[in-house]
């Protein structure tokens, strides 16, 4: 069955290779049957500072809360352009994709970017104005799937279970968990390259050819177990039950075993 899926990318050099696997992903879904979306947000010139500009019309001049003045511009249809279109792209998707080159651990400041300015109270958090009701599995973007695909320039022993840098999974989890997850959608493990200042014509061909494969099981794979908050492992929707991951703290005590 055809599926959408859409694409969120950063990196500004068109022959990076974020870029190259973009191009091998679109031609992977394609092939496929499926429509494939883009938001090349370097190429867009995507405004990456969520500030009072996102508002034009105020609910509040004299104080700018973000989540007042978001619901409020989602609720009454004021948002900004560039916002509602990446909205309805998300909206219209079956699954996710965000392509980035770690940089200082985390994602391109322009990718963050995108998830504060589209996740818009009532849209990404504060669901069906409920506030924290509808998070961790819950959620506007319920039912979909979202994947990230990172490309990493340090070797892999660095983020091993021991790794000086920290496992990749746990330094993501902000993302995994918090960006994908808590908006209710289905997360798939991470998909990384490793070493890619170093890479030889030969290995990025290697890289491909993992990458288009694990692309044609975008919609059949298990997702990462993560406890979702309705679920009743959160008996206060806040704090784990004291039967659950009995001894666990932490990051990984919100995966299910």
């Amino acid at each position: 069955m055809s599926k959408k899926v859409l694409i969120v990318y950063a990196h500004p050099e068109p022959t990076s290779l974020t870029s190259q696997f973009v191009e091998a992903a679109v031609q992977t879904l394609q092939e496929q049957g499926h429509e494939v979306m883009l938001s090349d947000l370097y190429g867009m010139n995507w405004k990456a500072v969520f500030d009072e500009h996102d508002f034009p019309t105020r609910a509040n001049p004299d104080r700018l809360s973000f989540t007042t003045e978001s619901g409020n511009a989602y609720s009454t249809g004021q948002q900004t352009a560039d916002v509602v279109s990446e909205q309805q792209k998300l909206l219209a998707a079956d699954a996710l994709i965000l392509q980035f080159p770690l940089w200082w651990f985390s994602m391109p400041a322009i990718l963050k970017g995108w998830v504060e300015r589209v996740y818009a109270y009532g849209f990404g958090y504060g669901y069906n104005g409920e506030g924290n009701r509808y998070r961790y599995g819950d959620g506007g973007l319920k039912g979909k799937r979202a994947m990230l695909s990172v490309a990493v320039g340090g070797p892999e022993k660095d983020y091993s279970p021991r790794g000086i840098n920290g496992p990749l999974e746990q330094l993501l989890f902000h993302v995994t968990h918090g960006m994908l997850f808590y908006p209710g959608m289905d997360v798939l493990p991470i998909h990384a390259v490793y070493g890619t200042g170093r890479m030889t014509a030969a290995d990025i061909d290697v890289a491909k050819t993992a990458w288009r494969s694990r692309l044609e099981h975008l919609f059949d794979e298990e997702p990462i177990p993560f406890r979702r908050q309705n679920g009743g492992d959160y008996p206060d929707r806040h704090v784990l039950a004291s039967d659950i991951a009995v001894g666990q703290t932490g990051l990984t005590a919100h995966i299910a075993e």
